[in-house]
């Protein structure tokens, strides 16, 4: 009897570990706003603008697009989920929302609830699309019929090229959206995330895609990090994600350090283009530096050590020219 009492104790003293261990992993550390405005102030301008509060307008170039420029989807188990190759882009295109002025471009709302993507997809028989789910938009509401089809900022791609690491180069042009539009019907596929009481826009089902694509399509799992950051290792996407703090503390509201007058805001054309070359990741300047345009850098080089040489042959001439005259 004693004995069975004993193994019962134990039973319940790991039991009790068990479930003591998992609640720990579970209750993952609130982080405030502030860390959105710190770590994103080098690679852009942050303004008061009017109904928002503090966004964030990126030094990212005049061609810069939401969920387009320097990045492409992979397929996670919450759906199908934005690589930016961007430092920046742990944050900007997995928490709040973008949205976008015919002067300024594109800017970006932060906000606490962390998704794959905050994009609206659609389907339009050879076609996918997506475009960015705009500031206080449900997913309910983005789920309607008539969201955002009459602007311009949907993307689409035909269904086998949704997978490509360089979709840029592939979408259709846009003289194409109306009628693809108008032919579309929005996905509504979706990830309930019980762990953070959260619902997601998962995007094309696999099944689709891998019969449009030809290929098997295995899922990347998730690996938090626990610095912001961001990266795609061996079938595994290690991303910064923390659960973000939305009520501030009553003796310090989180607030950018530095915040530009939104009249001194350049257009992406005129912005400063060194803060550029710093947004995109080591990996992709590698990339860059291996590119054709390095073999053309390398060209330049010689030309101009062929130049040098032809420059100090025709002074030798002179400088002798000048002894034989004073002789």
């Amino acid at each position: 009897m004693k004995k069975n009492i004993k193994i019962l104790f134990v039973l319940l003293v790991v039991l009790s570990s068990v479930i003591f261990t998992n609640q720990t992993k579970a209750q993952q550390p609130y982080v405030s706003m502030q860390v959105f405005y710190d770590q994103l102030s080098p690679y852009g301008q942050w303004v008061d603008y009017p109904s928002y509060g503090y966004v964030w307008i990126p030094d990212a170039g005049y061609d810069f697009v939401p969920y387009s420029t320097n990045g492409h989807w992979i397929l996670t188990e919450y759906g199908w989920t934005w690589y930016s190759n961007y430092n920046w882009g742990w944050a900007a295109f997995h928490y709040g929302r973008w949205d976008y002025n015919n002067y300024y471009g594109w800017f970006w709302i932060p906000d606490n609830e962390w998704g794959p993507s905050w994009v609206v997809w659609r389907s339009a028989g050879d076609y996918y699309g997506w475009t960015p789910m705009r500031p206080g938009v449900s997913i309910n509401v983005s789920f309607g019929n008539n969201y955002d089809s009459h602007n311009d900022h949907w993307i689409f791609v035909r269904n086998r090229d949704i997978m490509r690491s360089n979709i840029h180069r592939y979408h259709v042009n846009r003289n194409e959206h109306e009628r693809i539009i108008r032919n579309s019907r929005v996905i509504e596929n979706t990830y309930d995330d019980r762990g953070r009481n959260a619902r997601y826009v998962a995007g094309p089902d696999r099944n689709d895609v891998q019969r449009a694509t030809g290929r098997q399509i295995r899922a990347v799992g998730i690996q938090e990090n626990n610095n912001p950051g961001h990266k795609l290792n061996k079938g595994q996407l290690h991303i910064y994600r923390p659960q973000i703090n939305n009520h501030n503390d009553r003796d310090q509201r989180a607030a950018p350090s530095r915040v530009s007058n939104l009249k001194d805001v350049k257009k992406p054309s005129e912005r400063n283009k060194n803060n550029r070359q710093h947004n995109v990741n080591q990996r992709e300047n590698n990339k860059r530096q291996q590119q054709p345009g390095s073999v053309k850098s390398s060209k330049q080089k010689n030309n101009e050590q062929v130049r040098d040489e032809r420059d100090k042959k025709s002074k030798k001439p002179k400088s002798e020219g000048r002894k034989k005259r004073n002789n």
